[in-house]
């Protein structure tokens, strides 16, 4: 018998504490729906091959650009195109939602220490 129950996003939350270590929480066809708490700054990257969708549940989220920037608030959403280099950066702790197709590193083609664990359930 299926079981039918929503995702609920404060639940999840409360299952971790880790910064910019993204958790999947769901997916559809080959895309992941990933939560994350960021605070700081992260770093330049970009992801070749793949459109990477931001929405914003608590907080206020900073994307930098080589060429401008974008804040983005609770309830909105932005899509970084692929190949467009960007830094999301953070005064204080957001909470968020990322889509992005299964096997995304979440620093792109950079691997350092803020390369987080992928496919990580919870």
């Amino acid at each position: 018998m299926n079981q039918y129950s929503p995702i609920n996003f404060a639940q999840k939350y409360s299952l971790f504490d880790e910064q910019w270590a993204p958790k999947v929480i769901a997916e559809m066809n080959d895309y992941q729906f990933k939560i994350a708490r960021l605070e700081g700054d992260f770093i330049w990257h970009t992801h070749a091959d793949t459109d990477e969708t931001f929405v914003v549940l608590e907080g206020e989220l900073r994307i930098d650009f080589r060429d401008g920037a974008i804040t983005i608030g609770p309830g909105e959403m932005f899509v970084v195109k692929k190949g467009v280099e960007h830094k999301p950066s953070a005064e204080r702790q957001v909470k968020l939602l990322l889509i992005e197709p299964r096997g995304v590193i979440n620093t792109g083609e950079e691997t350092n220490e803020r390369t987080a664990v992928n496919d990580v359930w919870i």
